[in-house]
């Protein structure tokens, strides 16, 4: 069962909240971090990405940089730009792109939830990238952007969103990317109660997105355990900062990939050797999207090519029949060389987000060929994880992104 608790938010003060909030830190390279804080000053990105406060010869990883992240978020509680809450709440965070409405419960989970497996993963992580927020999390002390969780959606749970939701907002905004973003707080006692106690049925949370933020968390609430040997599992640092959505509201968009050469081949024979395993139709200038499972766009020399993987290389395997893993077991690895996409630099991912025109320019632009993917299903994110089983890298890609900025945890007591 899972144990999601209510905490003591800093938050922004509400005049301010929509210049604060801002995109997840790896959702931009170093120049484009320090381009949206010279924009914004405000920016949560100024913390998230401390390096922004520095020349662009200075170490991002430096200690300093760490040290500054939490100057800065100090000296913003101190301003009044953040606030916080005296009691522990549940918080509501609705999220609105293109008339479609998610509204996740924001609360703390367990890091022991994590290590059992209540908490369910579907990726790997890699430790270099973990390096980074283990350190911003210990040095700042505090948990600055959110682990986006999923949860099979629950009758009572959606009751008492929906009667809250009818209730004056905290905050209520529009980003500049169109996304409308309105929070709620949730004090009451009996509702508290009442929500910890539903969550308290539900055997498995899953992450959707986050799991590195959500691994350096965890280690970071370990290594506090080992400083603190007499700690009781009831402190903050026990605990890291997420929003739950139910599974019936997330929309995932495909994860399109992108291959800067055709391993040696011409464009007949890799066209020739593609065809063992997939029927392929050539379908001209005009952009082509998957319509279901198991067919593929691919865009090659100026044309779209339609493919579809042959019965024979489908399988009800949870990892083994997703459409990354045919792609990638079936034509990126056995044709174009891709053995592993985790570190090879001959292929490039885009989120479905900047859509099929983005794979065009590519290809124009220099890479052999480009393919447009049918999106990962939340039921098979699900089944992979509630297997024990791993996806490929870069199976999903989750919109609209959770603002950082908006809810921050403490690890220490006040």
């Amino acid at each position: 069962m899972a144990e999601i608790r209510p905490f003591r938010c800093i938050r922004p003060n509400k005049e301010v909240a929509s210049r604060v909030a801002a995109l997840p830190y790896d959702v931009y390279d170093r120049k484009e971090a320090k381009q949206e804080v010279e924009a914004n000053p405000m920016s949560f990105l100024a913390i998230d990405r401390a390096e922004t406060q520095f020349d662009d010869a200075t170490d991002a990883y430096a200690p300093k940089v760490y040290e500054k992240a939490k100057e800065l978020l100090d000296q913003w509680q101190a301003e009044g730009i953040l606030t916080e809450d005296k009691l522990e709440c549940y918080y509501l965070y609705e999220l609105t792109m293109d008339g479609r409405a998610q509204t996740g419960i924001v609360a703390c989970a367990s890091i022991d939830d994590y290590v059992s497996g209540v908490i369910a993963r579907h990726e790997n992580t890699r430790e270099d990238k973990e390096q980074d927020r283990i350190r911003h999390v210990d040095v700042t002390d505090a948990h600055t952007g959110p682990i986006f969780l999923a949860y099979r959606a629950d009758v009572e749970l959606n009751k008492i969103v929906d009667t809250m939701k009818g209730t004056e907002p905290l905050y209520s905004f529009v980003s500049e990317d169109g996304i409308s973003h309105r929070v709620w707080r949730i004090g009451n006692a009996g509702t508290i109660n009442q929500i910890q106690k539903r969550f308290q049925q539900i055997p498995k949370v899953y992450i959707a997105d986050g799991h590195h933020r959500a691994a350096s968390a965890v280690k970071v609430g370990l290594k506090r355990r080992e400083e603190h040997p007499d700690y009781t599992g009831q402190e903050p640092f026990n605990y890291f900062l997420s929003v739950l959505f139910p599974d019936d509201q997330l929309m995932i968009m495909p994860y399109n990939r992108v291959v800067k050469d055709l391993n040696g081949c011409d464009k007949e024979t890799f066209l020739k050797q593609a065809a063992s395993c997939f029927e392929i139709e050539e379908r001209g200038a005009g952009a082509w999207q998957p319509k279901q499972p198991h067919q593929f766009g691919m865009y090659l020399d100026g044309s779209w090519y339609q493919l579809i993987a042959k019965p024979e290389y489908v399988t009800a395997d949870p990892v083994k029949g997703l459409d990354v893993s045919i792609l990638q077991d079936h034509l990126l690895g056995p044709v174009l060389g891709i053995q592993d996409p985790r570190t090879d630099r001959r292929i490039q991912f885009v989120g479905g987000i900047r859509g099929l025109g983005e794979l065009e320019r590519l290809v124009e632009e220099g890479a052999a060929v480009a393919f447009s993917m049918y999106p990962t299903s939340i039921g098979e994110l699900f089944a992979v994880a509630d297997a024990g089983l791993l996806m490929p890298p870069k199976s999903t890609w989750f919109e609209p992104k959770l603002r950082s900025g908006l809810f921050i945890h403490r690890l220490s007591e006040c």
